[in-house]
């Protein structure tokens, strides 16, 4: 009869450990993408909008001129100053929110790195003073 080789129990629950945090990092990793990607929709959207309007407004400009209706120069700069400048603040925040996503995830895998450091650490003690304790029982 062929025998199974069994796990030792402590081998098991460290193999189901390390399953579980490769599927928290798969998780916090989609999570990310889903925000990255909804930021970006969104500015997109923004942008989108915004070049309507650019669009709107040279239309309306070529019309003006073909039925030589003469708009206020004053209004007309003003309103492409405005979009230009509300494109730059667009720009600027999605920049900002990516600056800012990008230092949490480097905090927060920090964090985690130097709790798994300190596990090892606190692991190696353990298994240093128990190598000490079989040292000491031999002599």
């Amino acid at each position: 009869m062929v025998t199974i080789p069994q796990i030792p129990q402590n081998i098991f629950y460290i193999i189901i450990a390390a399953l579980v945090v490769i599927g928290m990092i798969f998780v916090i990793l989609q999570l990310r993408r889903v925000k990255v990607s909804k930021n970006n929709v969104a500015f997109l959207t923004k942008q989108a909008e915004l070049r309507k309007i650019e669009l709107v407004d040279r239309d309306l400009e070529s019309k003006n001129m073909n039925n030589d209706i003469v708009l206020n120069q004053k209004n007309l700069s003003q309103l492409k100053e405005n979009t230009s400048d509300v494109m730059i603040k667009a720009e600027y925040i999605n920049n900002e929110i990516n600056e800012r996503v990008n230092h949490l995830e480097s905090t927060t895998e920090y964090m985690k790195l130097q709790n798994l450091f300190n596990d090892i650490e606190n692991k190696e003690k353990e298994l240093d003073k128990k190598t000490e304790f079989m040292g000491k029982n031999k002599l």
